[in-house]
């Protein structure tokens, strides 16, 4: 990316952050998350290292400062509305501050992102075809569901989604094993489960699922693979990568930070 004058715009905290706010929408979608610029550092110079993450938690902080991470990406970060424990909070600002790290989070936009959220890129690892908006949450259509260009199994479909993310996607086999079309939401998108029968999809795509969402799509005949709420929640932060390592002239990293969730 060039500015006017035909050079990259300098690597700096603002820029960054107004490049992203831009770029995800940050200020037109509603969301519990506080998204955006949510601690800041006291580097005054330009960034050399941009860290992207999922949890914004002590642990994924801990690896980003031995990688010489100068701001943080993540999906989920440390401000919401309401906030239920303000000492949590306060401790990951502390740890940030003292070793100056910049915070930046995006929950909602970065989910139902067109081009790099979580889902859109949860159907391209799947090669689904004709993917449309899907699974409202709070009345926004976060999610997306398509099909796949012939009916294929469960365990295929698991396998693709196993070996991408490096995790043991759970099949719950409540329907047909041959599946055609799908619904996808990350993460802990399991309360949408009725818009996937509404629209009588074959199969739900979904991070986790409690008990509850378990015994309806059980009785709902509705196929489900569980692949982790962390794990499908990588691929939005990870495609953000070189969109902004290209746009500044920067290095990028991806934190593993894993949890079997």
């Amino acid at each position: 990316m060039q500015n006017s004058k035909g050079t990259m715009p300098s690597a700096t905290i603002r820029n960054i952050t107004d490049f992203l706010n831009k770029t995800l929408r940050v200020r037109k979608i509603k969301d519990a998350s506080m998204n955006g610029l949510q601690v800041r550092s006291r580097k005054g110079g330009a960034i050399r290292t941009v860290g992207f993450g999922v949890d914004a938690c002590i642990s994924t902080f801990e690896k980003a400062k031995k990688l010489g991470v100068d701001i943080l990406v993540v999906h989920h970060g440390i401000k919401w509305r309401p906030q239920k424990d303000r000492d949590l909070e306060n401790k990951r600002a502390v740890y940030l501050t003292k070793n100056n790290i910049a915070l930046y989070a995006a929950h909602l936009p970065l989910d139902l992102h067109s081009e790099y959220g979580n889902n859109i890129q949860l159907c391209r690892l799947l090669d689904v075809q004709g993917p449309r908006k899907f699974g409202k949450y709070h009345g926004i259509k976060i999610g997306y569901a398509g099909t796949f260009r012939k009916a294929i199994r469960m365990d295929a479909a698991a396998s693709i989604v196993s070996e991408a993310l490096n995790v043991d996607c759970r099949v719950y086999r409540f329907g047909n094993d041959r599946i055609r079309s799908i619904g996808i939401i990350s993460g802990g998108g399991g309360s949408i489960l009725k818009d996937a029968v509404i629209e009588k999809l074959d199969c739900f795509l979904v991070g986790e699922i409690d008990l509850a969402v378990y015994n309806a799509a059980k009785e709902y005949g509705m196929n489900l693979l569980v692949a982790g709420h962390y794990a499908t929640e990588t691929v939005g932060v990870r495609a953000l990568m070189p969109l902004v390592r290209d746009a500044f002239g920067i290095e990028t990293v991806f934190i593993e930070d894993p949890k079997d969730l």
